[in-house]
């Protein structure tokens, strides 16, 4: 299913609110229609041929992952990490190179402090993959960002995937796709909550797919409106469960700090502070706590390069 693109052309049109109000009513209809399949859908906890395990027999992965959309986002995001450190963890941040100036002095200190950087695509404006010629030309530049931000990850905005299209970039991983998320501009899910082996169709070049595997936080909250972490807390048990990878997208762009204005379309900092604790009283050392990047090299290293190549698990329904 390719992105729909005439909706990006024409969203710049109407205001947030309506955008959102177009989401939620979107949102209540496809809830319904895919309640077998989402929080949870059962087929993607199948283990993976060749996967043996985690490092030093860990129960599962938690990965952390935050996409910076705006200059708030970019402003939040050493407010963010801070948190994420006073608990003994590190993510990742993915930027827009060509969304809101230079974050050169934050990225640099996020990765004196152990965090990653990645490429969230080159700007946000949904149409990265409006043709295989646009993309061919973007990704020149996305390539020079990835080669002087000395990444190794890609995050495409919206979470809009051509998998055969990004063995154009020089990445390790890319991680622009989901187990399931129907609430999604393209919704179709790969259905695993592991990682996948994504290699080209001379097999000359690999790249590993980490899909997100919780409902991202702006759809949690702000679109449908909960008001607690439920959602992510039985999600993440059924993927302890069968071992998998925990991987968590939020954005700093829409969490309101204590002491904060709260602003329009945000949801407060305690939940995902109280996501955090959950994870770490419950599981404990039995979690690899890891960065993508460490999962990508790990899945390379051990599954990836020990198999032969699977299907593409983007035609997988």
């Amino acid at each position: 299913m390719r992105p729909p693109i005439l909706y990006y052309r024409a969203r710049r049109f109407f205001p947030r609110p309506l955008q959102v109000g177009v989401r939620r009513a979107h949102a209540c209809i496809r809830r319904r229609a895919t309640a077998a399949t989402w929080p949870i859908d059962q087929l993607a906890g199948d283990t993976p041929r060749g996967f043996l395990g985690w490092p030093e027999g860990k129960r599962f992965a938690l990965v952390l992952r935050h996409d910076v959309e705006s200059r708030v986002g970019a402003a939040n995001a050493l407010r963010l990490a801070a948190v994420e450190e006073s608990r003994g963890l590190r993510s990742a941040f993915y930027f827009v190179p060509r969304g809101y100036g230079d974050t050169g002095r934050i990225r640099s200190i996020l990765a004196s402090r152990g965090f990653e950087i990645g490429v969230h695509g080159l700007t946000h404006d949904g149409l990265l993959y409006a043709s295989h010629q646009s993309f061919l030309r973007c990704s020149t530049e996305i390539n020079d960002f990835l080669n002087d931000w000395q990444s190794v990850g890609f995050a495409s905005p919206s979470s809009h995937h051509e998998f055969e299209w990004l063995h154009e970039l020089d990445i390790e991983y890319d991680t622009s796709s989901f187990d399931t998320d129907p609430f999604e501009p393209q919704p179709d899910g790969i259905r695993t909550i592991f990682p996948v082996s994504q290699w080209d169709q001379q097999r000359k070049h690999l790249y590993i797919e980490l899909p997100y595997t919780f409902a991202q936080d702006f759809t949690v909250f702000v679109i449908l409106g909960h008001k607690d972490t439920a959602l992510w807390t039985r999600k993440l048990d059924w993927i302890v469960d069968h071992g998998g990878m925990a991987l968590l997208v939020t954005h700093p762009d829409y969490v309101v700090f204590p002491g904060d204005r709260r602003r329009s379309f945000t949801y407060d900092l305690g939940l995902y502070e109280r996501f955090l604790d959950y994870v770490r009283q419950r599981y404990g050392d039995s979690c690899w706590y890891a960065l993508p990047r460490d999962v990508a090299r790990y899945w390379r290293d051990s599954v990836a390069t020990q198999t032969e190549p699977p299907r593409n698990r983007q035609d997988v329904r």
